[in-house]
């Protein structure tokens, strides 16, 4: 993980006392810490739940989950000297996940997520098991959690599975980037394995923490591609020698979507002096003239999607809820992934649209009959060699391609709800197949941004070495940005593989090591 040391320091909300951001959260997925609030009334908040289920098993109170049986079977009662072994079974027969693992990174945001709700203390979960989840996180010892399985309702419960074997020292971490059995990996961490208590596998499954993690990751990522977008068209125009006119804020001033104005603004900031030159056409093609208001939707859309997913993030999202201090046992669906999941649904579709838009925008870069007097493919190539040089001609199919699967990820799953689990679970979130495609659209996007990054850089190098652009009419940020990627990968004269060049590119716009636009 990336800059582990400063993140640990990283002033991170304490849990059980503060609300956590999105922001929180990635920081937690790269390496932060996590502190448990640990006041005496705080901890007495968290065992007053724990301390009420004993109390009705003791009664012999009916508590669904702990002595009933889980979804449709939740008619069966369950013997009092069965109960504490029910949270072991709805453990292990929850063990069947498959395809690609969670990332570590992925799996510290969902961890955190779930700590997120427990600790607010109306799941019935004992404070020892808050300090083991902590533990997990500031070991660096994620489980091993596959990404298939969940619905998104009645919560995530097989991924989660993961999580509360690992806590009795079952299945797999990860530790140091590999797979190593919980138990040897917890004992040379001097972590001791708990007996879970029987609400508590419950309270780890069925919750909304996988995708809830994930979306924290998806948002991050998508506003920062909103702003690579941003400064890349600005660039493209530039490139193609665009109509600056495009941008002018008495243009947006009377069109008041704000995220689409703020995107129109920074490009007319970051053309500069270019607003007063030349001007070749009256109009550019859309991919160019309207990147704000393809751009702005994902801008617009931010601030909602920020408000559903903190609010996911910072509630109770199991069942049943434990009101320890009126006593009572609140059957509900608070596992229900819905909110997520539009978000999610929505997230994906403005940031594969932004991929369509920068596909384009590469589309007309490399072609001669619309990129205004640039080499056939950006080829920096002269003379004869011109002719056996092909520039960025595959890079523009690859782009194609990712632009291709980030548009067909964009069905949302959220439409696709399956009756389950004997018709109990019958209608469902898909809350995490969702988040899980958003990240996947979000990948490709920023493949796709890594391309045109080296193709516009190209493009505008050109422009200046034909003598079409005078360095000095650039904005500063622009051309420390051009610079910069300029570093990272050198002007293309002679034809070479490109993919040692996007990877690091994509390093870096992973790890958002631009600033852009305050």
């Amino acid at each position: 993980m990336n800059d582990r040391i400063s993140l640990k320091q990283a002033a991170i909300p304490v849990f059980g006392a503060d609300a956590l951001t999105i922001e929180d959260v990635c920081r937690i997925a790269r390496g932060a810490s996590a502190r448990l609030h640990d006041s005496p009334d705080y901890r007495a908040h968290i065992e007053r739940g724990a301390a009420f289920i004993e109390r009705l098993l003791a009664s012999e109170g009916e508590i669904y989950g702990v002595t009933t049986g889980y979804g449709d079977s939740c008619s069966v009662g369950v013997a009092q000297q069965l109960a504490r072994e029910l949270p072991i079974h709805l453990m292990r027969f929850h063990g069947c996940g498959l395809g690609n693992h969670f990332t570590p990174e992925q799996t510290r945001a969902v961890l955190a997520a779930r700590l997120a709700s427990l600790v607010r203390g109306y799941s019935g979960v004992r404070w020892v098991l808050l300090e083991r989840i902590a533990a997990l996180l500031n070991h660096d010892l994620p489980p091993l959690m596959p990404a298939e399985g969940s619905v998104g309702a009645s919560g995530d419960l097989t991924p989660l599975s993961y999580l509360a074997a690992v806590l009795m020292g079952e299945r797999e971490v990860w530790k140091d980037g590999q797979p190593e059995a919980s138990a040897v990996a917890l004992a040379a961490a001097g972590i001791e394995p708990i007996t879970l208590a029987p609400k508590e596998a419950l309270a780890i499954m069925n919750g909304t923490a996988a995708m809830t993690g994930l979306a924290c990751l998806a948002f991050e990522r998508a506003e920062y591609l909103s702003r690579l977008a941003t400064r890349i068209s600005a660039m493209t125009s530039i490139a193609t020698r665009g109509n600056p006119g495009h941008f002018d804020p008495a243009l947006f001033g009377v069109k008041p979507h704000a995220g689409q104005n703020e995107v129109a603004d920074w490009i007319w900031t970051d053309l500069g002096r270019l607003h007063d030159g030349p001007q070749m056409r009256l109009q550019d093609r859309y991919s160019i003239r309207c990147a704000p208001h393809v751009i702005g939707v994902l801008r617009d859309a931010l601030p909602w999607m920020r408000r559903d997913i903190e609010n996911e993030l910072n509630s109770s999202n199991d069942n049943p809820i434990i009101d320890a201090v009126g006593e009572r046992v609140l059957h509900g669906g608070h596992f229900y992934g819905g909110h997520i999941a539009f978000a999610m649904d929505a997230l994906k579709n403005a940031v594969a649209s932004i991929a369509d838009l920068l596909d384009r925008q590469l589309a007309l870069l490399v072609d001669t009959r619309y990129n205004h007097g640039l080499p056939k493919n950006l080829s920096g190539a002269e003379g004869l060699r011109g002719a056996i040089n092909h520039g960025f001609k595959a890079v523009q199919i690859g782009t194609s391609s990712w632009t291709a699967e980030a548009l067909k990820l964009t069905m949302p799953a959220s439409s696709f709800s399956r009756s389950t689990e004997c018709h109990n679970q019958d209608k469902v979130s898909m809350g995490t197949i969702a988040a899980r495609d958003c990240l996947r659209v979000v990948e490709l996007t920023e493949q796709v941004t890594a391309a045109l990054l080296l193709a516009v850089t190209q493009g505008v190098t050109l422009r200046s070495r034909q003598g079409e652009l005078d360095e000095a009419t650039l904005t500063a940020p622009l051309r420390g940005f051009r610079d910069d990627i300029a570093k990272l990968s050198a002007f293309v004269t002679e034809d070479r593989p490109l993919e040692p060049d996007l990877r690091q590119i994509l390093v870096h716009i992973r790890a958002r090591r631009w600033e852009l636009y305050s």
